[in-house]
């Protein structure tokens, strides 16, 4: 396993850090479940004996899933060095070959130093960039003639400019005003859930099928996920079809974004 750095000081929420505290808990189970939502998003046939970019690795559970379904090489980077090094951690536990590489990058940077893939992946990293439509577009000049870009991105609610500001005072705000507003995001959730007839317990037990995830770290990265950015499918697709792109798939959600945008997945390929 092959890793590079490099270095950037750029602002913004500590992704790193919260995904190096989730990695912990990464299990079997959590990994299967990583697996089975990868398969089920864009098709075990699309990802066996292909290469795959990884933009954004986070915990590194998305790669894992993508070698584990079959991927023949999978290149994998993170902006921040924190979510590198996790990433890192997690393949040397639960991976022994050597066709996977980590380095440190930035997707707005020449995305001409990553190797162009048949799968380009990055599932709820580009509208943290700072600048959305340039990391899609450098995303989309990485994907080989033929192959699919896979993009998850927050869609667009009627509450993403008051979101963008709580954002904005979360990453400036101490550590006991941030805890404080976890609880309060999760007691408010919780009362959210009484009223349509589910408790908060179960949601939370129930978390891990939501992609391997834990609810308590989702909570951080919502509420800390800045800068922000949102977009329609009708704006994606605006942006990707000039470019030889093609939607084959989409899951994109009606939701009041009280409680957060939450992430639309759309499956492009290349013509």
């Amino acid at each position: 396993m092959k890793t590079a750095s490099s270095a950037n000081s750029e602002p913004r929420f500590a992704f790193g850090k919260n995904w190096q505290d989730y990695s912990s808990l990464i299990d079997e189970g959590q990994i299967g479940e990583s697996v089975h939502r990868l398969n089920q998003l864009v098709g075990g046939e699309f990802i066996q004996g292909k290469s795959f970019l990884d933009i954004g690795c986070g915990s590194g559970l998305h790669s894992l899933a993508a070698l584990k379904l079959g991927a023949s090489r999978v290149d994998a980077f993170d902006y921040d060095p924190l979510s590198v090094s996790t990433t890192l951690s997690v393949l040397s536990r639960f991976w022994e070959a050597d066709n996977v590489r980590v380095t440190q990058g930035d997707i707005l940077a020449d995305p001409t130093r990553f190797p162009k893939c048949e799968v380009v992946y990055s599932w709820g990293v580009l509208h943290h960039t700072g600048n959305m439509r340039l990391a899609i577009l450098n995303a989309s000049r990485l994907v080989q003639p033929g192959g699919i870009l896979v993009l998850a991105l927050y869609g667009k609610t009627p509450y993403c400019g008051i979101w963008k500001r709580i954002k904005r005072w979360y990453c400036n705000a101490g550590s006991d005003s941030r805890q404080a507003a976890e609880r309060w995001y999760a007691r408010l959730f919780g009362w959210y859930l009484l009223l349509r007839g589910k408790r908060l317990k179960d949601h939370v037990a129930n978390y891990r099928t939501k992609r391997g995830m834990d609810f308590h770290h989702d909570v951080r990265d919502w509420l800390g996920g800045y800068p922000y950015e949102s977009i329609s499918s009708t704006e994606l697709c605006r942006i990707l079809e000039p470019l030889g792109f093609e939607c084959i798939k989409q899951n994109v959600k009606r939701r009041s974004g009280l409680f957060g945008s939450g992430c639309d997945e759309y499956v492009f390929r290349s013509r």
